[in-house]
């Protein structure tokens, strides 16, 4: 079992192995009533952590929420805060989140918001969860505007990666994952591109070891970024943002596909527009450029997108957090390892590079 610590507004640990849920209820003994927040894809893990809690002398409730971002809604969180209220949840109790990123996200913002604060417990079941949402502290939910613009950070106690529940996924989910994966590599660690491009048919394969590399070397970048920067208010390394590396862009992207598409293939095609963007004002060389596309197209993920939403996702991408004011913010390359920051690029710029993804 590997252990990557995370010190952010509290140390915790994220530990990544196989055959780990089975020591849970040890993670929770000083709660007398612990929620296990779950979307019916994993509902046979939920209830075999539910009864390995009340074995154990806990109480505990199961509650059940949908599938994907359909559960990142202000409808959902209250019927989330209903389920702890009738069952009585004091400031001692915890939640734990077990699911993919949007149920990770929703779970930490229930505990976040619950008597303004419990403790929480991420178990991501997805790749994506795994390498990116779980991690890091960043909780909330969707509104009408735009993509977690409601949240908080609120780190959870513990993370717990159970590698085995990898196998159950379907392939696109596992490609989906390694964007983020692909997106550190590109930002901050070259080996991880170099392991996806020797390793293409075994990077898919949660079976094979590569993957559990593949996500150590993920976690460990973005817990030494969080650690440096948990509230990302920026740093000599950018801090934090160099984690938002194609996400303006791919939160556009998913919001004007109403949330259909996968985060990892929107967070492909908003890497593509920055790579472009940087490219054509000679910042990104053309080499580089290449190895952005042939990374994600190794992995099958999507590196164009269709004309014709220009103006719709430019107005979407000024009320993204990372904007301020009416001034666009991106993180871009000026090689691959070397990230920036670039504020209010010429908008002729921007549409070409967005011309350049059809």
């Amino acid at each position: 079992m590997k252990r990557i610590r995370v010190d952010a507004e509290r140390r915790y640990e994220v530990l990544i192995g196989r055959d780990l849920l089975g020591d849970l209820a040890e993670a929770v003994s000083g709660a007398t009533r612990v929620a296990l927040i779950y979307p019916n894809a994993v509902r046979v893990i939920a209830e075999a952590l539910h009864k390995q809690l009340e074995n154990s002398g806990k109480q505990a409730i199961l509650i059940e929420v949908p599938d994907a971002e359909s559960a990142k809604t202000a409808a959902v969180l209250e019927h989330c805060w209903n389920a702890l209220g009738s069952s009585g949840f004091t400031r001692s109790d915890m939640i734990i989140g077990v699911g993919g990123g949007a149920t990770t996200d929703l779970s930490g913002f229930v505990a976040a918001t619950w008597l303004r604060g419990i403790s929480w417990i991420a178990v991501p079941t997805t790749l994506l969860g795994m390498v990116d949402a779980a991690v890091g502290g960043k909780t909330g939910i969707n509104t009408d505007a735009g993509k977690n613009l409601v949240g908080a950070f609120h780190s959870p106690s513990l993370v717990v990666i159970d590698i085995n529940t990898l196998a159950s996924l379907p392939e696109s989910d596992l490609r989906s994952g390694l964007a983020e994966v692909a997106k550190v590599g590109l930002t901050s660690d070259r080996s991880i591109l170099e392991t996806i491009l020797s390793e293409r048919e075994n990077s898919f394969d949660p079976n094979k070891e590569v993957v559990t590399l593949l996500i150590e070397r993920a976690i460990a970048v973005k817990a030494s970024v969080v650690s440096n920067d948990f509230t990302e208010q920026g740093g000599p390394d950018l801090g934090r943002e160099v984690l938002n590396y194609g996400h303006t862009f791919g939160h556009a992207v998913e919001k004007l596909e109403n949330y259909r598409w996968r985060h990892g293939a929107a967070v492909s095609v908003g890497i593509m527009f920055v790579a472009e963007l940087a490219n054509l004002a000679g910042r990104l060389s053309d080499e580089d450029l290449r190895v952005h596309r042939d990374v994600l197209e190794v992995i099958g993920l999507p590196t164009t997108y269709s004309g014709g939403h220009w103006e719709t996702l430019l107005s979407t991408m000024k009320i993204d957090k990372k904007a301020r004011g009416d001034v666009l913010r991106f993180v871009i390359l000026d090689e691959i390892g070397k990230p920036a920051i670039w504020e209010d690029p010429d908008p002729a710029l921007l549409f070409s590079a967005y011309s350049n993804l059809s």
